[in-house]
């Protein structure tokens, strides 16, 4: 499968690397169909979460360890019937990154830490967790 993404060109994509995201993401329900990829002049750990449904919607992503951060997700039954998930271990969770400009001169990296991705590596599924409240603080540098 080909697509054309207009901030990464032409893209060749695997289908069987396709991963699902049944209830799409917050703010993007109608992207159900992604691909995850490494852009070759990317620091190794961030990667791309480029949609299939609308090739102009793409997320820089990462492991929330990257950034000291690592905290567990306690999935309801029904998110772990949604991903298929079996064993834990085949789960992986994934941060979206964005670039805060709003402070004037070198924007800050930062991530959303209240909606991460999850996604089952064998089954290829994934949904955004999406936290009501959050028990730790989180001040920015």
């Amino acid at each position: 499968m080909n697509i054309e993404s207009p901030r990464f060109g032409s893209l060749t994509v695997d289908t069987d690397k396709i991963i699902e995201f049944p209830a799409g993401l917050a703010g993007f329900e109608d992207c159900h169909r992604f691909t995850l990829f490494h852009p070759e002049d990317a620091e190794p750990k961030f990667f791309i979460l480029q949609s299939l449904d609308d090739p102009a919607v793409a997320f820089h992503i990462t492991d929330p360890a990257h950034f000291g951060f690592d905290f567990g997700i306690t999935l309801s039954d029904a998110e772990s019937e949604i991903l298929k998930l079996k064993d834990p271990q085949d789960a992986a969770v994934l941060v979206i990154l964005w670039k805060d400009d709003s402070g004037g001169g070198e924007g800050k990296l930062r991530a959303n830490l209240k909606a991460p991705l999850v996604i089952n590596i064998e089954e290829r599924r994934g949904l955004q967790h999406i936290f009501t409240r959050l028990d730790f603080a989180v001040q920015p540098e």
